[in-house]
């Protein structure tokens, strides 16, 4: 499928060597380039003749360039084709669970393979066809980043609602024998996927030699379910047994494999209410975007702020914002930068979430409304700082549509947005290199 060129970048190679806007890019090397991944892998080599068409004839144009170095094309859609959505109807879909009369661009569900590598996105495999298995083995794309939830094939097809969900299992051992290293999610549901199937799938996975890490995430609950499965949430006891069961395996990989590659969700700690793991036993991090070993990472890289950073130049006063589940974590940062920086006044407010309901406790899914009817009637200082979690990527508007502008003429304050991580929240703090 050829790509129409909506641009070229200047002094780009591509525009040196006449490409132009309008120009349909067929082939690079004589490899048919039928979207994003396939133009970002091919235009990395030297010297490429890239096949075009213009005016209706066929051309080959020779463009100059290092090896690695960006062609310079653009393209109308980024992934230069449609995205694709998910065929299944999982019984814990959150998107499911949303309210309605939110962003349009919400309640797509994607499972797009190109998305998995670009830029860290799940896929399920129940949308990979033949081509596109046998591509990411071609191209030797990895890591490849799978929502697996179960080994079971019966449970997965029932917890999915897609008979074929058991089958498509079959697609991780080859990419496990042709060298893809993979990451995995487990969605645990409560009496479905957790107790014995847990294990069974924690074992069984752990098994893939390509296989960086497991993680084991707790379901999430809004209070929009009417007409769905009837899902209870994690308790403490539930919460513990998750832990028990992923540390037993998680030494045992330990010892025979080098690494525990298997990971409870911060949040099962939360419930359980036990102490969070220590920074090294997560490794690499790679489940840090499902919320495993973010807790930890916080921790440090704060306690390493504080110890670097001087105190503010002025006396300031700031209101850190966050989420139910991460107050404590906030608050004890937030205690020990007012105890060494005599000039800080810092206090913190969690938002309770009325907006998708109590079960939802992460920071990242605050709403602006819910933000601006708990700390109207508060004595707030002028600055609050919020994480860009809470924000889409643009990094202007709440998942109910409220703006941080709005958010700031409400409350009469102005709004920080931080960075997620421990040293960026501190540096926030302290007021950043201009105090604020």
């Amino acid at each position: 499928m050829a790509v129409t060129v909506n641009g070229v970048e200047k002094k780009s190679p591509a525009k040196k060597a006449g490409i132009k806007a309008g120009d349909i890019l067929v082939a690079i090397n004589g490899n048919e380039i039928i979207d994003v991944l396939d133009y970002r892998f091919y235009q990395n080599e030297k010297d490429p003749s890239v096949e075009i068409i213009r005016k209706n004839k066929n051309r080959i144009i020779r463009v100059k360039k290092e090896e690695e170095q960006e062609l310079g094309l653009e393209f109308c859609d980024y992934l230069m084709d449609e995205k694709r959505s998910c065929k299944n109807k999982c019984i814990f879909c959150f998107i499911d669970q949303l309210p309605p009369n939110m962003r349009e661009t919400l309640y797509f569900k994607d499972d797009d393979s190109r998305l998995s590598f670009l830029f860290g996105n799940y896929i399920t495999l129940t949308n990979l066809t033949e081509h596109e298995i046998s591509r990411i083995i071609k191209l030797h794309i990895s890591p490849v980043n799978i929502s697996v939830h179960t080994t079971n094939p019966e449970l997965r097809c029932e917890m999915m609602n897609n008979r074929f969900a058991g089958d498509t299992l079959s697609i991780i051992k080859r990419f496990d024998d042709a060298g893809i290293k993979m990451n995995f999610q487990l969605v645990l549901v409560p009496g479905y996927n957790d107790g014995q199937e847990l294990e069974r799938s924690l074992k069984e996975l752990s098994e893939y030699k390509n296989a960086l890490s497991i993680a084991s995430v707790p379901v999430g609950l809004t209070r929009f379910r009417e007409g769905l499965t009837e899902i209870e949430p994690f308790c403490e006891q539930t919460a513990k047994a998750v832990i028990e069961i992923t540390e037993k395996i998680a030494a045992s990989n330990l010892e025979k494999y080098g690494e525990p590659r298997v990971f409870a969700a911060d949040e099962f700690y939360l419930k359980a209410k036990m102490a969070m793991p220590k920074p090294e036993d997560y490794g690499e991090y790679n489940q840090l975007d499902n919320g495993v070993g973010m807790w930890s990472l916080f921790e440090k890289e704060a306690h390493e702020a504080l110890q670097s950073l001087s105190s503010p130049e002025k006396p300031r006063r700031v209101s850190a914002v966050t989420g139910v589940a991460a107050e404590p974590l906030i608050k004890s940062v937030v205690d020990k930068a007012n105890l060494k920086w005599h000039n800080l006044d810092a206090d913190v407010y969690s938002i309770k979430n009325d907006f998708f309901g109590e079960q939802i406790t992460v920071a990242g899914l605050v709403t602006g409304q819910d933000i601006i009817n708990q700390l109207k009637n508060k004595d707030i200082a002028g600055e609050i700082l919020i994480p860009s979690n809470m924000l889409r990527f643009e990094g202007d508007l709440f998942l109910d549509n409220v703006s941080v502008g709005k958010v700031e003429e409400e409350l009469g304050v102005k709004v920080t947005v931080t960075g997620v991580g421990g040293y960026d929240f501190v540096e926030a703090l302290r007021g950043g290199e201009n105090n604020g």
